[in-house]
């Protein structure tokens, strides 16, 4: 897998300290890690990407090599260590791995980390493959020592999650280092220390182009036939283009592997000899970009297509396909087969949008603040995480969700300029762990009315079941004390705080009937496990008092249950026997299933 790869050309690297937060598609490189041998490795699931990045630095600033990994949202939470990084600069490697998500396929936007490497002029390296991600990222601690600045390694969803055959010495590098060498004037950011480090920053980017020139991945393949026109592809669009290149012998193919700093030098022996260029990039035209600026600098006569141009779509993934179409009309070609076509009756694939999984305890949450707020003016700021699942119907309860922490700061927003409207903020243990804690500290100091409802199922359920702070271990293998969160909550000044079993729909109806009676900052803990992490043996089942009045299906939307020959039945193979159907039916028509 792409991020396997990652993880042990890392180790082979000799990486000793590795942070990171989960985030599809990046979450595998650190689970690799912890699963293969990495002895004298320190391993970590930090609370959020700003701590990993701080914690992989400082391990730079002592001369050993370090990897932080994030997704590309992510990266904005680490953005202030890093922009300031980039001025101060590092001793021993530090690779930054960044992974994209064209589509957007899990992730809130479609940001180019390419964009953020040129913002914070820094290298970024681009693999096509996962072969060629085993291979810069070991490129990539070499560069960050050389120059002594962080690199970021971007691989997209593709890539990451490709697979393919990669052989390694399995007796991992031991990379030496002399340890921190105290020095104020270099490692303390003043105002000083910026001003000459970003000259430094800007001389030392030219020479790492100069140098990238001859970079073993920025590559062009001449075309065996006399051709005028040239491709320029980066990322995963590489490895589609190179599949249609195999089928013609008339096209020129380059990769760019170092999106920034550009290499221009390199672009320009091949675009002094072109005279059309197409650009395959996915996300933004940042190669397209530079292209134009190379060709115009040096007054090129050179036509420049991409996502500008209106030849490549700006939004969302491409694909084989996408890219031989964009390429057939680039060409001039029609598609011509003589292969007969043959027909097959193959069915659409079923439509599975993503909805709460059949147990889930965020839905009997969800579903008690519905039954409680019923009638009344109420919003629903929902956050990242599984229970961003909420918002579809029939439970509807997600009205906004922007970023990781914002439900509960967004909340205060509503209620400053509703005071008529009682105001939710929905958040996971996790998430509450990475992002939450300062909105808390913003409610109480500022006096908000909002009620906070933490869904603590005990897990980060959304990325793959890796441990936080609340769950009592970590990465290291070492049992720890759990942080508490109610103990959290009363330090930050939260007077009002109730617990709930989110799958006892009476209890937890009266306990948010009583918070919102309440007046300032108010919490509720609905405690109970994600499904994926216990052990179910009981189902539920519907007896002969059911009427067909689809109550349980129109209010849940549980996926257990089912209308098989217009009478609702509960599919075994999903239920987890939570009872939450059983409490809505007004006909106490569903029931535990009698085991023998």
């Amino acid at each position: 897998m792409g991020n396997s790869a990652i993880a042990i050309g890392a180790l082979c690297s000799g990486v000793k300290v590795v942070a990171g937060y989960p985030g599809t598609p990046s979450t595998e490189i650190i689970e690799t890690i912890y699963h293969v041998p990495h002895k004298d490795v320190h391993l970590e699931w930090s609370v959020n990407e700003k701590a990993a990045m701080e914690v992989a630095a400082a391990a730079a600033y002592t001369g050993a090599r370090s990897l932080v990994t994030m997704k590309q949202v992510g990266l904005n939470v680490a953005a202030d260590p890093l922009m300031s990084l980039a001025y101060v600069g590092i001793k021993g490697g530090m690779v930054i791995v960044v992974a994209d998500d064209p589509g957007p396929i899990s992730s809130q936007t479609e940001q180019d980390t390419r964009r953020f490497a040129d913002f914070a002029r820094i290298p970024v390296l681009d693999p096509a493959s996962p072969e060629q991600a085993f291979t810069m990222v070991q490129d990539a601690f070499l560069l960050s020592e050389k120059y002594h600045t962080p690199v970021i390694l971007r691989p997209t969803t593709r890539v990451c999650h490709a697979y393919a055959s990669i052989s390694f010495d399995e007796n991992y590098c031991v990379k030496e280092f002399d340890g921190f060498e105290k020095d104020s004037s270099k490692w303390v950011i003043f105002p000083k220390l910026s001003f000459k480090n970003h000259d430094m920053m800007e001389k030392r980017n030219v020479q790492i182009a100069k140098e990238a020139g001859s970079y073993r991945f920025n590559s062009v393949e001449r075309a065996q036939k006399p051709t005028k026109k040239a491709v320029f592809a980066s990322g995963i669009s590489y490895s589609y283009a190179k599949e249609y290149q195999i089928a013609h012998d008339d096209v020129t193919l380059v990769q760019i592997a170092t999106a920034f700093p550009f290499v221009e030098d390199f672009a320009l022996d091949i675009l002094k000899d072109t005279d059309e260029v197409i650009c395959l990039e996915e996300l933004s035209p940042y190669i397209e970009e530079n292209l134009l600026k190379t060709a115009g600098r040096h007054h090129l006569n050179v036509v420049i297509k991409g996502k500008l141009t209106g030849c490549v779509p700006h939004a969302g993934e491409l694909s084989v396909e996408k890219v031989k179409q964009i390429l057939d009309s680039f060409y001039q070609r029609e598609e011509i087969s003589n292969e007969t076509e043959v027909e097959f009756n193959i069915p659409d694939l079923p439509v599975r949008p993503p909805v709460l999984c059949a147990g889930c305890p965020h839905r009997g949450a969800f579903y008690a603040v519905k039954t409680a707020m019923r009638g009344k003016k109420s919003y629903f700021c929902g956050d990242i995480g599984c229970y961003t699942l909420g918002n579809a119907k029939p439970l509807d309860m997600v009205d906004t969700c922007l970023c990781m922490g914002a439900g509960v700061t967004m909340s205060q927003g509503f209620n400053f300029v509703d005071k008529d409207a009682t105001s939710f903020a929905f958040i996971g243990d996790s998430t509450f762990f990475a992002s939450g804690l300062t909105g808390v500290v913003n409610a109480v100091y500022n006096e908000a009315d909002v009620i906070i409802c933490i869904l603590d199922n005990s897990t980060t359920a959304m990325t793959g079941h890796q441990p936080h702070p609340g769950t009592g271990f970590n990465l290291m293998g070492n049992f720890v004390d759990k942080i508490d969160i109610e103990t959290v909550l009363k330090g930050l000044g939260v007077k009002t705080i109730r617990k709930a079993d989110p799958l006892n729909l009476k209890e937890s109806v009266d306990v948010i009937k009583e918070l919102a009676s309440i007046k300032g900052v108010k919490a509720v803990i609905f405690k109970s496990p994600c499904i994926s992490i216990v052990k179910h043996e009981d189902c539920c089942t519907v007896n002969d008092k059911c009427r067909t009045c689809n109550i349980c299906i129109k209010k849940l939307g549980c996926p257990a249950i089912v209308k098989i020959n217009d009478k609702v039945c509960i599919d075994e193979s999903q239920c987890t026997g939570c009872t939450l159907c059983n409490q809505v039916c007004p006909h106490k028509a569903i029931e535990k299933k009698k085991n023998g």
